[in-house]
């Protein structure tokens, strides 16, 4: 993902889905320990509801 893409993705989980920037943060700092995608870690960790996921993919989708 690129920097303008990347940045835009956090605008939205910080703006559509109100996740806070240490939630992100987190996330971020586990995806270097954690195999997968960003999504599935925000998941994992419990940031984001499976309806959330959905809302996330469709937004890559869309992009």
């Amino acid at each position: 993902m690129g920097a303008t893409r990347q940045r835009q993705f956090i605008d939205f989980l910080q703006e559509e889905l109100s996740l806070s920037p240490d939630s992100i943060a987190i996330a971020l700092r586990r995806r270097d320990t954690d195999v997968g995608p960003l999504p599935m870690i925000l998941w994992k960790y419990g940031f984001v509801t499976l309806d959330e996921l959905s809302q996330i993919y469709d937004w890559l989708e869309a992009v």
